[in-house]
C-alpha cells in the first residue's frame, strides 16, 4: 500500500514512516518544506502527484501555550490544514487517519474519556484540534480519528528528555501531581496506527500505552529507571500555572481497540524502559 504521511520530522510521523517501510509499504513522508498544509493548492498538487491509497496526518501546531497568543496560526494549521487534506482525500476516495488529542475534552472528572464523548476543549490548541476532527468527519466516511496523549519519541522534544536534562544539573525538582494520563511511546503507537490503516475499521479511537500516572509519578519513574538521584516534589497545577489550561483528567478508554481486534499497547513503564535504552545509545 502507498501511504502519504504528514509531519515526518515530528516524533510520531518519523516513527510511522519507519514502521510502514518495515512492513513493505511505500511511505511518502512530507513536512512543511515539501507541502504547506495551510495552502490548499499545495496540498491538492502534492497529494495528487503522490497518488497514495491512504493518508496519515500527523502534522500539527502543538505548542500549547504559544497557541493562546497565536490562535489564527494554530487554526490555519490544525483546522484549515486538516480540512485541505480531508477534501483531497474525499476527491480521491482514499482513507485518511487524523491524529488528534485528549485536549478535545474539558479534562474534568476521573472517568476515562470515551471516543464518542462530547467534545468541550479547554484551550486554543484543543479547540483547533476539535475543529480538525469535525473537518474530517464532515468530508469523509473512510476515516480514523485517533486521539493520543502524553507522547514521547526519539525525534524531537518531550517530557522524558526535559527531565533527564534537568536531572543532570539539579538534584531537586517540582512536578505537577494532579494531572493524570498515560505516557505513550511513538514507536508503539506507530505500529498500532499501521495496523489500523491496513484495515477498513473506521471511526474514532483512543490510543495510549497501558496504565496511568501523574506527571510527578512519571518523573519519579524516569529517574528510577535512569538510575539518577533526583528528589522530585509533587505540586498542584495551581502552584505551577501555565498560559493554557491543562486537562487534569487525560484518562482514555481504549476498549474500542480490542473490540476491533487491535492489540493494546504495552505498559508505559515497559515503553519507558525500551525508550531509555535507545536514547542512551544515541
Amino acid at each position: 500500500m502507498k501511504v502519504f504521511v504528514t509531519g515526518v520530522k515530528g516524533q510520531l510521523g518519523f516513527d510511522v514512516v519507519n514502521e510502514l517501510k518495515k512492513r513493505g509499504h511505500e511511505a511518502i513522508g512530507v513536512d512543511i518544506e515539501e507541502m504547506d498544509i495551510t495552502d490548499a493548492a499545495s496540498v491538492n498538487q502534492v497529494i495528487k502527484a503522490a497518488a497514495p491509497e491512504a493518508v496519515i496526518h500527523c502534522a500539527a501546531y502543538t505548542a500549547v501555550d504559544a497557541a493562546e497568543d497565536n490562535i489564527e496560526l494554530c487554526r490555519r494549521v490544525n483546522a484549515e490544514g486538516t480540512r485541505n487534506i480531508a477534501e483531497v482525500c474525499k476527491e480521491l476516495d482514499i482513507k485518511m487517519m487524523y491524529i488528534s488529542t485528549d485536549y478535545v475534552f474539558d479534562g474534568q472528572g476521573t472517568r476515562p474519556w470515551e471516543p464518542d464523548d462530547e467534545r468541550k476543549p479547554l484551550n486554543v490548541y484543543g479547540l483547533t484540534k476539535c475543529e480538525g476532527e469535525l473537518a474530517v468527519e464532515e468530508n469523509l466516511t473512510k476515516y480514523f480519528t485517533v486521539r493520543i496523549a502524553w507522547v514521547f519519541g526519539v525525534n524531537g522534544k518531550n517530557f522524558i528528555k526535559t527531565m533527564l536534562n534537568l536531572g543532570k544539573t539539579r538534584d531537586t525538582l517540582t512536578v505537577v501531581a494532579d494531572q493524570v494520563g498515560s505516557p505513550t511511546y511513538t514507536y508503539d503507537l506507530a505500529r498500532l496506527l499501521v495496523d489500523m490503516i491496513e484495515t477498513e475499521k473506521y471511526g474514532r479511537y483512543h490510543a495510549t500505552n497501558e496504565g496511568l500516572c501523574s506527571w510527578y509519578e512519571f518523573a519519579c519513574e524516569i529517574f528510577r529507571q535512569a538510575d539518577m538521584k533526583v528528589t522530585v516534589t509533587p505540586v498542584t497545577s495551581r502552584e505551577y500555572p501555565s498560559k493554557a489550561k491543562r486537562p487534569m483528567n487525560s484518562r482514555m478508554n481504549k476498549d474500542k481497540l480490542k473490540e476491533n481486534g487491535f492489540e493494546p499497547l504495552p505498559s508505559w513503564q515497559d515503553a519507558l524502559s525500551r525508550y531509555l535504552k535507545i536514547i542512551e545509545l544515541d
